[in-house]
């Protein structure tokens, strides 16, 4: 039975990136009725950023060797850093416990939100396994960034967000990305207003493929 973790990071409720992962979430269970689904806004649920008991405790676990859960458990049970573990160990298990994940995401000055950086910051551990899943990642442009638009070097967010994952062993990641979102609100944008309303639907579409074909065996040990 396939599971979908699926976080959202919009600061705005009605944004775009948001609609695309509402449809990605209707056509995913659809697709896969015996699969179950864990749901986190970012924006209504953040994160707390790093601090120095949160560095501490990725340092240690990589300093004893930490392999998985139980043996961070064992780690994180020293009394400097159990309040940091205890505010990170729920994400960690989140996403150790799905076998796709979903993210939501506008882009911001050119790469990913404060809220999922922090996110991403907190779950991150040198152990931590993510070979064998999958990650669909739904972003929203103000511009146009695609390949051979002029704005293209300016996308730090889908090379970050795939380098990271990479990193991470997971190297089955989609993007969609809905670009000139700014157009239907910004006058000097008009011109580029039925762009936006291509780029909309064919990511729509994208979705309901995507959600369709996405992997929804069983997840790496």
């Amino acid at each position: 039975m396939a599971h979908l973790l699926h976080l959202d990071a919009s600061a705005r409720t009605d944004s775009f990136s948001r609609e695309l992962g509402a449809a990605f979430v209707t056509h995913w269970e659809a697709a896969h009725p015996e699969g179950t689904h864990t749901y986190r806004d970012l924006l209504a649920e953040p994160v707390a950023p790093l601090d120095e008991a949160r560095v501490r405790l990725a340092t240690r676990s990589s300093l004893n060797g930490v392999r998985d859960l139980a043996a961070m458990d064992e780690v994180a049970a020293a009394p400097e850093l159990a309040e940091a573990w205890a505010a990170t160990r729920p994400l960690v298990v989140q996403l150790l416990a799905a076998d796709v994940l979903l993210i939501g995401t506008p882009m911001y000055n050119f790469s990913v939100p404060a809220a999922l950086k922090a996110w991403i910051d907190r779950v991150t551990l040198p152990w931590l396994p993510l070979a064998g899943k999958s990650a669909v990642i739904l972003s929203a442009r103000g511009g146009a960034y695609g390949p051979g638009t002029p704005r293209q070097p300016f996308d730090f967010q889908e090379p970050y967000l795939r380098a990271y994952f990479s990193a991470l062993g997971l190297e089955d990641v989609e993007f969609v990305h809905t670009e000139l979102t700014h157009a239907p609100v910004m006058p000097f944008l008009k011109e580029f207003r039925d762009a936006h309303e291509a780029s909309r639907a064919t990511a729509l579409r994208a979705v309901e493929a995507l959600a369709a074909g996405v992997p929804a065996g069983a997840r790496a040990s």
